[in-house]
């Protein structure tokens, strides 16, 4: 059924939809920067800066919706399902971005002469039309059908990556990840072995260096099939070591670039992130683990002393990427470094690693509902010498590691966007074959139309998820630094739909959704850290976003 047949309207309407959000989204913006003196004081207004951020959000997800629809135009690869998808994907968008600036007009000075003015009775009969509960359902429909495959389609390179990363995933990892969840066990050394065999860990690492450089695209589309499969036993793994590249390609030395870089993209070299202290979270220039100038058995280097906490992968991981401070005189951003900090690999939830000099490095993972697999630990070096050579960017990284770090996690943002897109893609096909087989009232519950508008909202919020995933990773192509804020609104949207789309599965489920023996209930409690790491949500709303969409 097209959407002409379901009264839903054109992608044209979907555009002027999009018109009327972008003229009342520009007004709230322009109230929000003179509230906040240009984002200097978003702390002065922050439940007012929240909204308008996730509504430029959404905003910007609807406008690449559409970008995305449009390209595939142009090349012969949009289908009928695919525009309608859209449509209702851009009309879900500027309802919640309408909704969501509604209650805050006043307080930006703007009233409802704005929203009048951007959403006259005709527009909003228009978005009426494009999220009718017809045109949903024929969706849903579609995506019962193909069992809940909805990936919009891509260039022949691209189609490749996806379909041979899915192919691995298939075989290697999903007759593994259940088991894996309930035990808590550690990842398989084979998946390591194989996913790095595959090229997946250098899919960013310059090829000078022994990476593949396919695009951010390429890699988005690794982490989602991977993330598909499981969120925990593969579709984290490349993260950690993609942060550390993206540091040492921004500031390393050639030395470093040449040491590092080629066992990264192997997986000779496994990666944990040590940023987080116990009482340091997301004010990541509040870090105080120390790093001090030692000279230790005529090495000359640096002895770290000091807690971190939620570093994944650490027991794991043959290298740290350790932030610490090493100048206790200088406040704040300034007075941190990045190292480099190797250490052996340990299986299971505990770990203590011993120097011949004394030093010492001490990890217990901490119990949690979901993510297992990766296993996340708390540590406390003790005098831990790392060399002299392992300071990112030599002499010259000094006082460098904050903003280096910052980069990393710009490329960790928008990797989590793709794991969200992955997760909620699992978890769209798990509900989509359990509604298949599910009988009620002697019938599939898929025949019903609730439990097809349902899948049919599933799926377009989806695409929205994916469409501003996979603008973020073009940009990020183009130019790492500019991207970062978009990469930061990919991560927050994508990992709120994961969410949604994995709870709304589970209650597509019924009583079955709650127990262990179906996927899905692994997939919710996996989502769960998805709007946390890499940024907690509101973090990335006040200041990563905030700051950037205020400030211009």
């Amino acid at each position: 059924m097209s959407a002409h047949e379901t009264g839903q309207g054109s992608l044209d309407d979907a555009k002027t939809l999009l018109d009327g959000a972008q003229s009342l989204l520009n007004s709230a913006l322009d109230a929000a920067r003179r509230l906040t003196d240009g984002g200097k004081t978003i702390d002065d207004h922050q439940v007012l800066t929240e909204r308008v951020v996730y509504a430029a959000t959404e905003g910007r997800a609807a406008r690449e919706v559409l970008a995305l629809v449009e390209a595939a135009r142009a090349e012969g690869r949009a289908t009928p399902m695919l525009e309608s998808t859209a449509i209702a994907a851009v009309a879900d968008l500027v309802a919640n971005l309408r909704d969501r600036l509604d209650p805050i007009l006043d307080d930006l000075g703007i009233g409802n002469a704005a929203l009048e003015a951007s959403f006259p009775p005709a527009l909003q009969t228009r978005l009426r039309a494009a999220g009718n509960e017809a045109a949903l359902r024929a969706i849903g429909r579609d995506a019962i059908e193909r069992r809940g495959r909805t990936e919009p389609p891509l260039d022949e390179m691209l189609e490749q990556v996806r379909d041979s990363v899915r192919e691995f995933a298939e075989n290697e990892v999903v007759p593994h990840a259940e088991h894996i969840h309930r035990q808590d066990l550690d990842i398989p050394e084979a998946f390591i072995q194989n996913m790095g065999e595959l090229g997946y860990f250098g899919l960013s690492i310059p090829e000078e260096y022994g990476g593949h450089e396919m695009g951010n695209q390429a890699m988005i589309l690794t982490t989602e099939e991977l993330s598909r499969a499981s969120l925990a036993a593969a579709g984290s793994l490349i993260t950690r070591p993609e942060i550390l590249t993206k540091a040492l390609v921004a500031g390393g030395t050639e030395e470093q670039k040449h040491e590092w870089l080629p066992k990264l993209a192997t997986g000779e070299v496994m990666v944990g992130v040590s940023v987080t202290e116990p009482d340091i979270g997301s004010n990541v220039a509040g870090v105080k683990c120390r790093a001090s100038r030692a000279t230790v058995e005529g090495e000359e280097g640096w002895v770290i002393n000091g807690p971190k906490a939620w570093c994944t992968f650490a027991g794991r991981a043959n290298a740290l990427a350790l932030l610490a401070r090493t100048d206790p005189d200088t406040p704040g951003a300034r007075g941190l470094s990045l190292f480099i900090v190797p250490k052996d690999s340990f299986p299971g939830h505990e770990f203590e690693m011993t120097q011949p000099g004394g030093g010492r490095m001490v990890g217990k993972a901490d119990a949690t509902p979901g993510y297992r697999g990766m296993h996340s630990f708390t540590l406390n070096l003790e005098n831990y010498f790392v060399p002299a050579a392992n300071l990112v960017g030599g002499e010259d990284g000094l006082g460098r590691g904050f903003y280096l770090q910052m980069g990393g996690f710009a490329a960790g943002r928008l990797q989590t966007g793709g794991r969200g897109c992955g997760l909620a893609q699992a978890a769209l096909e798990e509900t989509a074959k359990y509604v298949i087989d599910r009988d009620q009232f002697s019938q599939p519950i898929s025949e019903f139309q609730l439990t097809q508008y349902t899948l049919g909202r599933m799926a377009a919020k989806l695409l929205g998820a994916r469409a501003i995933t996979y603008a973020a990773a073009i940009e990020m192509d183009e130019d790492e630094r500019a991207a970062a804020p978009l990469a930061a609104q990919a991560k927050l949207l994508a990992c709120d739909i994961a969410v949604e789309i994995a709870q709304q599965g589970q209650l597509m489920h019924g009583g079955w959704g709650y127990a262990e023996e179906y996927p899905i209930s692994r997939y919710v409690v996996d989502a769960q850290v998805l709007p946390i790491f890499e940024g907690v949500k509101p973090i990335l709303e006040l200041y990563a976003i905030g700051r950037a969409l205020l400030a211009n």
